[in-house]
């Protein structure tokens, strides 16, 4: 009768040569002495498996797509998925994705059996076997074989042909570090899910485009253009408000000693169209100094001005650089131009309102 159960979750061997079982121990006790029995969780080992031979069709795929000179920077073999680092200067293509994909998937379909044998090291070598740059082996090795398409040294558990992947699916591919690529894939079941996932997105994306899955492309490609055409319209749009609002703000300026100063706070006004707005209101008050302010998103745009007979006196980045400090940024320009941004909306009525004193402490 069984007094406990143990669940390993770890196992690393000793500098001794003895394997250490990490875990937890989930009922009873156990004692020094005590006998015990050890099963294997099949269907986890099996994912696994898949994963793990899996990559070693990957491997020996990027080397085909990429180049020789790949090589392994670290692996991650798990039930659910694998991780793949390895040596490259650029990020992959997604034609070269679809072409290391389909050599993985070729060799699945061929179904080789998956050799292991016991040899030499220089043996091995001599076989073309790889082997992990910096690694140590022992004089006796396990090399594997899928075929002629992969030769590895590896000591780790396999499928017994490579049929039983069933699937392989690139999912993700990333640069981790300098000259270091990251791939995860899937396999299996999980490869199966992935796409069937997927296809559940496009089916939902065509329900919400009231499109059939053949003219999904089309009807995107025509709600990017149709897209594209109401954004040139609404810019149009917005200049022709920018320039109705510049006639009233004209109204609006102060005439102080021989020009004019215009502070503006614009209500919902696009951040960007400020500068347009800027150009038009100099060409109307001809000798001016302004400035001009909006809020959007939480944040405080700025945009400053002088008419280029005032930059001997007045300079348009000392002017938004004095306002943007007090709504918390910072920014400068030209002395005819320039613009800035600041985190603190709350602060923007008191920034405005000493504009003027500022411009009084220049002259």
């Amino acid at each position: 009768m069984e007094a406990g159960l143990f669940q390993v979750r770890e196992t690393r061997k000793q500098s001794s040569g003895v394997f250490m079982h990490l875990g937890i121990n989930q009922r009873g006790e156990l004692h020094v002495g005590d006998p015990v029995r050890a099963r294997v969780d099949g269907a986890r080992r099996q994912s696994t498996a898949l994963n793990h031979s899996a990559t070693h069709l990957m491997h020996a795929a990027l080397r085909n797509v990429l180049g020789e000179h790949v090589q392994q920077k670290g692996s991650l073999v798990s039930v659910d998925r694998l991780r793949f680092d390895f040596s490259h200067y650029e990020p992959l293509s997604h034609q070269q994705l679809q072409e290391i994909e389909r050599l993985v998937n070729r060799e699945i379909r061929a179904n080789h059996t998956v050799e292991t044998r016991i040899m030499s090291l220089e043996d091995a070598k001599r076989s073309g076997a790889m082997a992990l740059f910096g690694e140590k082996y022992a004089n006796q090795v396990r090399v594997l074989r899928i075929g002629d398409f992969s030769v590895e040294l590896c000591g780790g558990t396999h499928v017994r042909a490579a049929g039983d992947i069933g699937l392989f699916k690139i999912v993700s591919e990333q640069g981790v570090a300098s000259g270091v690529r990251r791939i995860e894939a899937v396999t299996g079941e999980q490869a199966y899910d992935w796409l069937a996932s997927d296809e559940e997105r496009m089916i939902r994306i065509a329900d919400l485009l009231k499109s059939g899955r053949d003219d999904l492309e089309h009807k995107v490609a025509q709600l990017v253009e149709r897209n594209r055409r109401l954004e040139r319209e609404l810019d149009q749009l917005k200049g022709k408000l920018a320039s109705s609002q510049g006639s009233d703000l004209v109204s609006q300026a102060l005439q102080l000693d021989g020009f004019k100063l215009l502070v503006a706070h614009l209500e919902g006004a696009d951040p960007k169209g400020l500068r347009e707005l800027l150009d038009q209101l100099k060409n109307k008050l001809g000798s001016a100094v302004i400035l001009l302010a909006t809020v959007s998103g939480g944040k405080v745009s700025l945009a400053a001005g002088v008419t280029q007979d005032l930059t001997q006196r007045f300079s348009a980045g000392n002017l938004v650089r004095h306002v943007a400090e007090q709504v918390g940024g910072k920014g400068g320009g030209r002395a005819d131009m320039a613009q800035a941004g600041g985190s603190d909306p709350a602060g923007l009525p008191a920034a405005l309102a000493s504009v003027e004193p500022w411009i009084g402490q220049q002259t």
